[in-house]
């Protein structure tokens, strides 16, 4: 069996379904210091996908609540608080560039792919599948 060194497991820290993708990750690197922890956020300066705009920017109350509860995650897992991670944007582009910038060779994600062309994988799953050069595992939550 391969051995993970560097794992990234972007989670949804509102969300209670980052449990087990983090139990799975653990149980593949074997250490929680080989594991990363990312959120991201899209900016809130609008309402996807309607448009409407905000008077102001909330993305910074965003990335303190989810610092704050990435914190309480890696603590309840053992997780270094260094290698945490929350950014404001496109969801697959920030755990590409995450992953680049780690050097992640494992990626372990969430997935529901419940409808439509995403069946298999889910939206967000096979947006990161594209564009990364290490393995991913999708767990089914």
């Amino acid at each position: 069996m391969t051995t993970y060194n560097k794992v990234l497991v972007p989670i949804d820290v509102f969300a209670n379904e980052h449990t087990k993708v983090v139990k799975k990750a653990l149980e593949l690197a074997g250490s929680p210091d080989k594991l990363s922890l990312i959120y991201v956020a899209y900016p809130q300066t609008n309402f996807e996908p309607y448009g409407l705009f905000l008077e102001r920017d909330f993305s910074e109350e965003v990335r303190e609540q989810a610092t704050s509860k990435l914190q309480d995650i890696a603590r309840e897992h053992g997780i270094p608080g260094e290698q945490l991670h929350v950014a404001i944007g496109s969801a697959a582009e920030e755990i590409h560039e995450a992953a680049k910038k780690i050097g992640t060779d494992l990626i372990v994600m969430g997935t529901h792919g419940q409808s439509g062309v995403q069946l298999l994988l889910g939206s967000t799953a096979n947006s990161v599948l594209h564009g990364i050069e290490c393995d991913l595992l999708a767990v089914k939550v």
